[in-house]
């Protein structure tokens, strides 16, 4: 897939790299601009000191800089909305937030979360994207791509009709290394395995994604749209 430029949207800073770190590499690589917005602080509820929540804020945005900077992506773009509470935000607020940034990057490829994960931050960021990406006269974007994210997407108890079955696979055997140097940038979302979000774990995923798609390592989506 090549594109001049591309939207990542997503719920909480790591994210962007379990999601769909490898691709992001990739499409950088092709000479692709990749811009990603963040919608919620990720960390608002988590209970902490306010000294704390800010030390940890001005930590958790510094390992996204440090990871956006090795896939090759532009500076990030953070949003506040509280953390595992993007249900109380009118959805409006959201999808203004994205239609904005699709004005302004003017992206053909979006890329976001799955809607049925049990994190309820990904399931909102699905319906507000959704919603922005929807095929209008003047909307840029012509690919529309859903992902899963280790931990979430797995972890939700859901009937055949709302499981994750990816139609779509993107080769990330030049990239796979990329996305482990990126989410080990996250140390404090890391977690050991057989957690599903350890390096083991996501490094399996890619592997299993690689081999039920003949790569050595992928990235699997469900396409929403194609133009």
């Amino acid at each position: 897939m090549t594109s001049k430029n591309a939207l990542v949207v997503v719920a909480h800073p790591d994210d962007e790299v379990l999601g769909c770190g490898g691709m992001i590499a990739k499409l950088s690589k092709q000479g692709t601009k990749v811009n990603i917005l963040f919608i919620s602080d990720g960390l608002s509820s988590r209970k902490m000191s306010k000294f704390k929540f800010a030390k940890e804020i001005r930590l958790r945005r510094a390992a996204c800089r440090k990871a956006c900077k090795i896939l090759g992506a532009k500076p990030p773009i953070f949003h506040e909305f509280p953390d595992n509470q993007l249900d109380i935000i009118p959805l409006l607020k959201i999808v203004n937030l994205v239609d904005s940034s699709i004005t302004r990057f003017q992206p053909n490829i979006v890329l976001t979360h799955c809607a049925n994960d049990l994190n309820i931050d990904h399931h909102i960021v699905n319906k507000a994207v959704t919603t922005a990406c929807r095929p209008q006269k003047n909307n840029p974007v012509k690919t529309l791509l859903f992902f899963e994210v280790p931990s979430s997407t797995e972890w939700q108890i859901t009937t055949k009709k709302q499981a994750f079955i990816p139609n779509w696979y993107e080769d990330i055997t030049n990239t796979i290394s990329y996305k482990i140097k990126a989410l080990k940038k996250y140390k404090t979302e890391l977690r050991k395995w057989p957690h599903p979000r350890s390096i083991k774990g996501v490094r399996a995923l890619a592997e299993w994604r690689g081999a039920s798609s003949g790569y050595k390592a992928a990235e699997a989506f469900v396409l929403g749209r194609k133009k």
